[in-house]
């Protein structure tokens, strides 16, 4: 496999010590941050800052942001990061069109597009369109890595897909490495909820907390965030929400089951009554909140966002009913944030966080 990454071998971008530094940097924003600032929150020696900050500067990842009166001598020199010195990639491979976008190292989304999809296609099709959209959007420009969502179940640490629901054709194929040597770039894989659910994780900074995040889009699935960390689980198949049973004998579903809350959800939705969809979501969030103990759940995907009101109203009415006859006291459900392309760009920063030493949102510590 391929996995070289223009711009990605840097010493400065590997280094962890560098990651420490350039995540300061990125949450100074435009006001900015000095060196002895850099050294008293990361623990390293002015030395150690002065070579690290030298290095992102020759190779144009942080400039100079001003001066700022010092307490005692000279005014300190502040320095900020240039987000446009680097980007990466996300692409949401979703059953019925493809979702590409480009953020730069602050994660503000520079561009995107979206395109009609078949994932019943050929792999080595989906592949084709999924390289050719990532090239239309690099322009030129440093691109550390390629990060990519998509149905599951998959296997995120070898980037090969099982038998996703409804596309058994895709078990064992090698999507990560396939899209690697298509690009000549660095390619990590997830579930499109985990991928959903880091983005979210990262807007709330160190407030994440445990919640769920519940995808309804042309299928159903959860991205779990427990201490502020990606659960994926043993087997990185946790999170297939869809397929808890809860109607016995119910409607068949995709994944080959009956009475799944993908396939009632779904069905609910084709018939035009969105409030019944909602309360079968809602009696799944419930199990989780109930499992889990999690703080919130939060609500996103194409068929949600169509009818927010609605689904938030009685996702939210059976999680307190449940709440209730326990004694617990209800906890908040409301909308995801990040708009429709929160999955491609919590793809992308799947790329992103190793950079800026934040792999403890990604990855749970031991």
């Amino acid at each position: 496999m391929n996995t070289s990454t223009t711009g990605a071998n840097l010493p400065a971008l590997r280094n962890h010590n560098a990651a420490l530094v350039l995540d300061l940097l990125r949450a100074a924003g435009e006001h900015g941050i000095s060196r002895l600032e850099l050294a008293e929150r990361t623990g390293l020696t002015p030395q150690a800052v002065s070579k690290i900050t030298g290095r992102l500067r020759d190779e144009g990842t942080a400039t100079e942001a001003g001066r700022r009166a010092s307490t005692g001598g000279k005014p300190r020199t502040v320095l900020k990061l240039v987000p446009s010195a680097a980007h990466a990639i996300g692409l949401h491979l979703d059953r019925d069109e493809l979702t590409a976008v480009l953020v730069d190292l602050a994660g503000t989304l520079v561009g995107a597009r979206t395109v009609p999809l078949d994932l019943g296609a050929k792999p080595s099709d989906v592949v084709e369109t999924a390289a050719a959209e990532a090239e239309a959007l690099t322009g030129g420009r440093r691109v550390l890595g390629v990060g990519v969502a998509m149905p599951g179940p998959l296997d995120h640490d070898s980037g090969v897909l099982h038998r996703v629901t409804g596309f058994p054709h895709w078990n064992g194929f090698p999507l990560r490495d396939a899209l690697a040597d298509r690009l000549g770039r660095k390619v990590v894989l997830d579930k499109d909820t985990n991928a959903a659910a880091l983005g979210l994780a990262l807007r709330a900074g160190g407030r994440a907390g445990s919640f769920a995040y519940i995808h309804l889009g042309s299928g159903l699935g959860a991205g779990l965030v427990l201490g502020g960390a990606v659960h994926r689980g043993a087997r990185t198949g946790a999170g297939e929400f869809g397929h808890q049973t809860i109607l016995l004998g119910g409607p068949v579903c995709g994944c080959g089951g009956r009475g799944c809350i993908e396939a009632l959800c779904l069905a609910s939705v084709a018939r035009g009554d969105i409030a019944a969809a909602a309360r079968f979501l809602g009696v799944g969030a419930a199990n989780l909140v109930g499992l889990l103990d999690i703080d919130a759940i939060l609500l996103g995907g194409r068929t949600v966002t169509a009818d927010q009101d609605t689904f938030v109203r009685g996702v939210g009415a059976v999680v307190e009913e449940r709440a209730r006859r326990g004694g617990a006291p209800a906890i908040p459900v409301g909308p995801a944030a990040g708009g429709p392309h929160a999955v491609a760009e919590g793809a992308a920063q799947l790329v992103l966080v190793p950079v800026f030493g934040r792999a403890n949102v990604a990855y749970p510590q031991p």
